[in-house]
């Protein structure tokens, strides 16, 4: 019998409930770092799962999420030109990967890599967490993600915070089973459960709040200057994305990459984070989390992840339950994305790893060490009513420096080595000396 008959009427209902329980987690974590409406997040969540599963014609199981990449963007972006520009800016954004699967289906996906190889992606990606560094260090004293206004008390929110820390990394380091993909998820009870003992957490607005609603949806404006600010940002996520699809086939032992395709895949994404924004929802992408949950449970069938859906959309209208989620104190979030962001950065320093990318040649040198300083520094260039800053800049200064900036030949390599193998022995016997 196949793994996927084994998920059949109920088991399969059940099965889609779990799934959306692993995800839950990072789900909302988005949106309430950003300000957004989790309740949207949730229906859009299920809505871009929808279109992705037609898209890719329910050949792979996987369920869309919000996309952590666009964190600071978005903050950076609302404060800037508003919600709404942001969600007009967001639709643009789809489109990139729109375009670029329209590529890959012409073209073959030979010119992404080419385009985007790891001394690029690898640096690009690194900033993404530790550009976001201040904001979860911010959050865990109890300050806002900019740190200019203090929430709780240093002492109360580190009595929060830490816990809450320290619940995710043993959970996602000791847990086993189910348990241990549900990190973000564990570390949010334990820190909530303090914070309630303790006083923090107000229910006012639960209590104020109606069963069933509407989420409040937000409607996108097109502002040019947030549109070229945020379209740099879909560079990190695309190659994101082609390694999810890597991971959930080898998960279930088929290449999707030929068969939908990754034009298809991409494609999806693309118009589930277009689709998402003329909600007001964050940008949709794959989640490790749940192909994690696919491996254990051997749930390959695609049809689990359209119950997921529907489960989402579901919660999405249950007001009271919308309302909870944004009585999670600041400390709470913010201790667990002290291990989020800096996993982020962590996954940056792997893809430089595992493709061995050689910092002893100056040309990779240069294409890191301007990205990272650019990212980490705050570089913005531009003037008061358009610049680019953070992720977008960093994007784009990587791609146009691997591009411009000469290869070494294999000659010149050799004679770069031999002459610093020669300047080491000099110091040595002068050092003898």
């Amino acid at each position: 019998m196949q793994n996927s008959e084994l998920y059949t009427g109920w088991r399969m209902v059940a099965a889609g409930a779990q799934m959306l329980f692993v995800a839950f987690g990072a789900l909302v974590l988005m949106p309430l770092i950003t300000g957004l409406d989790p309740s949207v997040a949730l229906f859009t969540a299920g809505i871009g799962t929808l279109i992705f599963q037609l898209v890719t014609k329910r050949s792979i199981p996987v369920f869309l999420g919000s996309s952590f990449v666009f964190i600071a963007p978005i903050m950076f972006s609302v404060e800037t030109w508003g919600m709404a520009a942001t969600m007009g800016a967001l639709f643009c954004a789809g489109l990139v990967y729109v375009a670029m699967a329209g590529m890959i289906a012409v073209r073959g996906s030979g010119w992404l890599h080419r385009l985007l190889p790891p001394v690029v992606t690898g640096p690009i990606i690194m900033i993404i967490g530790l550009g976001l560094a201040p904001i979860a260090v911010n959050m865990a004293m109890g300050k806002t993600g900019d740190g200019a206004v203090e929430l709780f008390p240093y002492a109360d929110a580190m009595m929060v915070s830490m816990p809450a820390l320290l619940t995710t990394l043993l959970v996602a380091t000791t847990a086993k089973g189910l348990f241990r993909l549900i990190p973000i998820l564990s570390g949010v009870a334990v820190g909530y459960l303090i914070a309630a003992i303790s006083g923090m957490v107000d229910y006012s607005a639960v209590t104020n709040s109606a069963w069933i609603s509407v989420p409040s949806f937000v409607a996108p404006e097109f502002n040019l200057s947030a549109i070229l600010f945020m379209l740099p940002v879909a560079i990190a996520p695309a190659i994101e994305h082609v390694g999810d699809v890597l991971a959930i086939g080898s998960v279930t032992g088929k290449d999707y990459v030929k068969k939908p395709g990754l034009h298809r895949t991409l494609l999806g994404d693309g118009l589930a984070t277009s689709a998402s924004s003329l909600f007001g929802g964050p940008p949709n992408t794959t989640y490790s989390e749940v192909t994690g949950a696919v491996l254990l449970t051997k749930a390959f069938n695609p049809k689990i992840m359209i119950w997921a859906a529907v489960f989402a959309i579901s919660l999405a209208f249950v007001a009271k339950f919308g309302a909870l989620l944004q009585t999670i104190p600041a400390p709470v979030m913010g201790g667990i994305l002290i291990l989020l962001f800096g996993s982020i950065a962590g996954v940056g320093m792997n893809i430089l790893i595992k493709g061995q990318v050689d910092l002893n040649n100056q040309r990779n040198l240069v294409i890191v060490a301007v990205t990272l300083v650019f990212g980490i520094g705050g570089m913005a260039v531009g003037n008061d009513s358009w610049h680019l800053q953070g992720v977008s800049l960093c994007g784009i200064v990587a791609i146009i420096l691997n591009l411009v900036l000469p290869q070494t030949s294999p000659d010149e390599a050799l004679a770069d080595d031999l002459q610093e193998e020669k300047q080491i022995v000099e110091d040595i016997v002068d050092h003898g000396r």
